[in-house]
């Protein structure tokens, strides 16, 4: 399985379907929400509020036009400062009521979406170890870092949005309701029409924002998994065969952004088309009353004007169900993570330090819908301080078996005592504070040497520099320009194969857990380094319980018993001499020579 640890934007949904998310009530889905943006209750009062002051602006500027064409071109009737005065104060509220307006938003939505992101991050940490395996690492960062951010800034503003404009609606509808009523009914029969377009628009939307995320999804895992397996591709000669799965996917893609295009325009040219209407409808009456009613000029540009401001807040409504569905099920996608996550179970037992015996008894392990068992009715004891090494062909259950212990895996059937106590009974954290674990798979955060060797503990320089020393690291270390202050970069890629894994070496070290797990720790070292480096393990392993799972004989040999394993079960097991003496299963992979090589 390919490391899923290449960061792209998409997350691959395997929770919530948009159907039944869908069905929820509206409110049901924004009260989701309050726990994370509904806390800062005055920086919402402030933008509601200055939102509502400019919104209530809106109908004095038809106001200030009818006193100007009616009054202020009569010389006398008022005062030549008037308006433009009024103007001027009108619009630097609006202006002061924007920047309030801007100012609390950003707050809601920064601080909101800090406290999402942190409650989905310490989730992750939290939660089962299978969820990794069904995500992508690159569709768990994309959640937590782009789509929640996408999604709160898209909801944050339809809200006010949404309040803004609807004030402004129903200020610019009264103020037309005062000057003339019966052109005011005219223009109140648009209302229902658009937000009939806006139901059944928006339901689409929703689905087709829904789907065109998915499809995102699958395009960018398709440059992931090309990205890590560039080698493989081209090795096999998969470049064209990659590149029609991609443009598969892509056109689909391209097939879906036009679709909700299309369902997002169809609501411009309707909501136009209405308001056309309604505003030929107006003159005409309009021009009729002026006839035998005595409507002056002033009165009817106010209320064209007014009705003409109507155009922006209705054509504003009538886009908001987009950003709202598409905001809506951006931001989903975070709690869906958090909903869907379950966190690891571990029991209350802790204990400072443990002598190390381990029993396994009757343990089974399957993994997802195999038939056959990784490890099938095991039973093992190990006592405290000894050194066992794991050997047989690759998939016999050796990396199945340790991983056991720390809880990485968990058994379908059976227990797993340490210390007598059922590990499932632990505390984890102070479980897994009992392990130290060097694997042929080695994984450093970018972030500098002495922080990668004392991971999850403070940095004792003095310490981290014996723990270089043991693992044969200090004289590369030294010679860096920072030290063990240098920073590794993304997964220690600026070191070769051995320098990471003796950097995981050091971090064993460091732990000074009193069991040790070593899976093919030296593997990718050369045959004089492993030498340098089996004398620092062999301190690290003096007085300590030890599983090693090795491919050379040079760890094999020194150990207290050597269990065989094939098919997830015990072949057999001894020390090296009697196992040779039994000329069974090792003695046969020995007199084969992958003793020196690969057992």
């Amino acid at each position: 399985m390919l490391p899923k640890l290449f960061m792209t934007f998409s997350f691959k949904s395997t929770t919530a379907k948009p159907s039944t998310v869908l069905t929820q009530p509206l409110l049901k889905r924004f009260a989701r929400l309050l726990p994370y943006f509904g806390y800062l209750r005055v920086h919402w009062i402030v933008a509601i509020g200055a939102t509502v002051v400019a919104a209530c602006t809106e109908p004095l500027i038809p106001a200030a036009l009818r006193l100007l064409l009616d009054r202020g071109f009569q010389k006398g009737s008022v005062d030549v400062w008037v308006v433009p005065l009024a103007l001027i104060i009108l619009f630097g509220i609006r202006g002061v009521a924007g920047y309030v307006t801007e100012l609390a938003l950003t707050n809601i939505s920064a601080s909101g979406l800090n406290r999402l992101r942190e409650h989905m991050f310490n989730k992750l940490l939290q939660s089962r170890l299978d969820v990794f395996q069904r995500q992508a690492g690159s569709e768990l960062a994309n959640t937590v870092v782009f789509e929640v951010q996408n999604g709160s800034t898209l909801l944050v503003t339809s809200v006010i949005t949404l309040v803004r404009d609807s004030v402004t609606l129903l200020a610019l509808v009264a103020y037309l309701f005062w000057m003339n009523w019966q052109l005011t009914l005219v223009v109140a029969l648009l209302l229902p029409a658009v937000a009939w377009v806006m139901v059944v628009l928006s339901k689409r939307l929703y689905g087709l924002s829904k789907a065109t995320q998915t499809a995102t999804d699958d395009l960018a895992y398709v440059v992931e998994e090309n990205v890590l397996a560039h080698r493989d591709v081209r090795l096999h000669g998969a470049q064209n065969q990659q590149a029609t799965r991609f443009a598969a996917i892509s056109d689909e893609l391209k097939k879906l952004s036009i679709r909700s295009t299309r369902a997002s325009a169809a609501m411009k040219p309707i909501t136009q088309m209405l308001a056309a209407v309604a505003l030929a409808t107006v003159i005409s009456i309009a021009l009729l009353q002026s006839h035998g009613q005595g409507v002056t000029v002033g009165d009817f540009t106010a209320f064209v004007t007014a009705m003409l401001l109507l155009v922006a807040p209705i054509k504003h409504l009538s886009e908001i169900a987009n950003p709202i569905t598409r905001g809506l099920a951006a931001i989903e996608r975070g709690f869906d993570l958090i909903e869907h996550c379950p966190d690891e179970q571990h029991g209350q037992y802790r204990k400072d330090g443990v002598t190390g015996e381990i029993q396994f008894k009757g343990v089974s392990v399957q993994y997802g819908s195999e038939s056959h068992f990784a490890v099938h009715r095991l039973d093992l004891t190990i006592s405290a301080g000894e050194t066992i090494a794991l050997v047989g062909a690759s998939g016999s259950g050796k990396t199945t078996l340790v991983n056991l212990l720390p809880r990485f895996v968990s058994p379908c059937d059976g227990h797993i005592l340490l210390d007598g106590i059922a590990i499932t009974q632990w505390d984890l954290m102070a479980l897994r504070s009992q392990f130290a674990m060097v694997s042929q798979h080695v994984h450093m955060l970018n972030a500098s040497i002495a922080a990668n060797v004392a991971l999850g503990q403070s940095i004792d320089r003095q310490k981290v520099l014996d723990s270089l020393k043991a693992a044969q690291l200090l004289t590369f270390v030294n010679e860096l320009p920072n030290g063990i202050d240098q920073v590794v970069g993304h997964n220690a890629t600026e070191l070769s194969g051995g320098q990471r894994q003796r950097l995981a070496i050091a971090r064993a070290l460091y732990k000074n857990a009193p069991i040790l797990i070593l899976d093919e720790a030296t593997s990718a070292l050369d045959a004089e380094s492993e030498r340098a480096v089996q004398q620092g393990l062999a301190v690290l392993m003096r007085g300590r319980t030890c599983l090693v799972i090795a491919h050379r004989l040079a760890t094999v040999e020194h150990a207290n018993r050597i269990i065989v394993m094939d098919a997830g079960s015990i072949l057999e097991q001894g020390s090296h001499l009697q196992l040779l003496a039994k000329g069974g299963a090792y003695a046969r992979l020995y007199q084969l020579g992958l003793g020196s090589g690969a057992i």
